[in-house]
């Protein structure tokens, strides 16, 4: 029989990521503090529940997929969820948060007889839904070994080391990001500006040296002005608020990062595009241009 799962947080991420563990044939218990966001899983088997902790009761596996580091470790110091917890529960966080707070939630909870990994993803809102998210995975290898069956309908995990480990790779995994989405807007403003086919040109690339994900699937966002969001330019700026933290730490320099950051800060704050998709940085450098959008 397959484990019981509990998922705290099915919103962009989380939702989709809940619908292929019922599809593979998990139990799921759904919470969300948007209910209307947990409802929607009603139809594909999910149990809805009310409460955290009401959603922890029973769960062999507790997957969190909230918005930052204060969230989750308020979630795993919760005296009702504490209460709630089975002895020898597996928590999965595959929130985005900083290395520090996923290693003091791995100690909080293993005073309480609960293993942890830290597990943040990659892939965005397609990933999740197809099930191809890259999931890195920090902790007690023989828990890995554990979770990778309730990894599996999700993408693909990989152990990268001790607790924390699975974060600072997300850290790394957003500073590539952050970094390629600022080249590529730069290069699809160019071939706008110069006359050229973007997404011809995107074609021409592909496979080649320059070819990427992000190339394809947010040249094409940039050139179509879609900017709904699939990863959102807050979350963007958080992460590289907790990569350039980390780097601070460790006595390490990052300017490329920084100069990243500040830009996603911008267009956060000043421009008001923190719910937008981060692709929408494209948006921010047209307005370093003085060139509308259309």
């Amino acid at each position: 029989m397959k484990p019981t799962i509990a998922v705290l947080g099915t919103g962009l991420m989380g939702g989709p990521m809940a619908r292929n563990l019922l599809r593979a044939g998990f139990p799921v218990r759904a919470w969300n503090r948007t209910s209307s966001k947990a409802e929607a899983l009603l139809s594909d088997g999910a149990t809805i529940c009310q409460t955290p902790a009401g959603a922890v009761q029973g769960a062999d596996v507790i997957i969190t997929m909230l918005s930052d580091g204060v969230a989750t470790g308020a979630m795993t110091r919760d005296a009702e969820v504490g209460a709630a917890l089975q002895p020898g529960a597996l928590w999965l966080d595959m929130s985005s948060t900083k290395p520090e707070e996923a290693r003091a939630q791995q100690q909080h909870l293993a005073g309480l007889g609960v293993d942890h990994l830290d597990a943040p993803v990659s892939g965005g809102t397609r990933g999740a839904e197809a099930g191809s998210l890259a999931i890195m995975v920090g902790g007690d290898r023989a828990a890995f070994d554990r979770a990778e069956p309730v990894f599996q309908p999700m993408g693909r995990p990989v152990h990268v080391g001790p607790a924390g480990a699975g974060q600072l790779s997300k850290l790394a995994n957003q500073a590539i990001v952050a970094i390629t989405i600022g080249a590529v807007a730069e290069a699809m403003l160019l071939l706008e500006t110069g006359g050229a086919n973007p997404a011809a040109v995107r074609d021409a690339l592909r496979g080649g040296f320059a070819d990427s994900t992000i190339l394809q699937q947010h040249g094409e966002r940039m050139s179509e002005r879609n900017f709904e969001p699939g990863g959102l330019s807050r979350f963007q700026l958080k992460d590289l608020d907790n990569l350039l933290n980390e780097a601070d730490s460790l006595g390490l320099a990052l300017p490329t990062s920084r100069h990243i950051r500040d830009r996603f800060a911008h267009f956060c704050d000043a421009m008001q595009g923190g719910d937008k998709d981060h692709s929408g940085l494209f948006l921010e450098l047209c307005a370093r241009n003085n060139l509308k959008v259309e």
